[in-house]
């Protein structure tokens, strides 16, 4: 075959069939793109972060914002009831409170302790100022 024959050939070649393995075959459905036909976002109860006695104003939004991250890393759904559930451990008996209530309370107080860390963290030293969380 000569230069001419390669590069100007006037008759196509025949089609040869492609044959995919199963592990591309399987990638290939890995890759697909997720539809979200069917699936309703997880409902969270609305709250308001508020960093109380910070006496800087710079990065106090960004503060708030990886604070509220990690505390619906920390519970989910599951913050305004966990608030709630503190706040009833905290102001009634152990004997008051179902168990229920009682572990929803102590995962409270260990999101609220990530969370606080999470907010704190490029702020410095601040020895008043504490993260309000309350219910909307």
């Amino acid at each position: 075959m000569t230069q001419a024959e390669l590069f100007h050939s006037t008759e196509a070649a025949p089609a040869q069939p492609v044959t995919v393995s199963s592990e591309v075959r399987e990638a290939r459905e890995e890759d697909a793109p997720f539809h979200f036909e069917g699936i309703e976002p997880e409902r969270r109860a609305p709250y308001i972060v508020r960093l109380v006695d910070y006496p800087a104003v710079d990065g106090l939004k960004v503060a708030e914002q990886r604070f509220r991250r990690e505390l619906d890393r920390q519970l989910g759904a599951d913050v305004v009831p966990a608030l709630r559930a503190f706040q009833n451990a905290s102001e009634s008996g152990e004997s008051e409170l179902t168990k229920g209530e009682m572990a929803l309370a102590k995962r409270w107080i260990k999101a609220f302790d990530a969370a606080r860390t999470a907010g704190f963290r490029e702020l410095g030293d601040t020895d008043e100022a504490f993260f309000d969380v309350r219910p909307v």
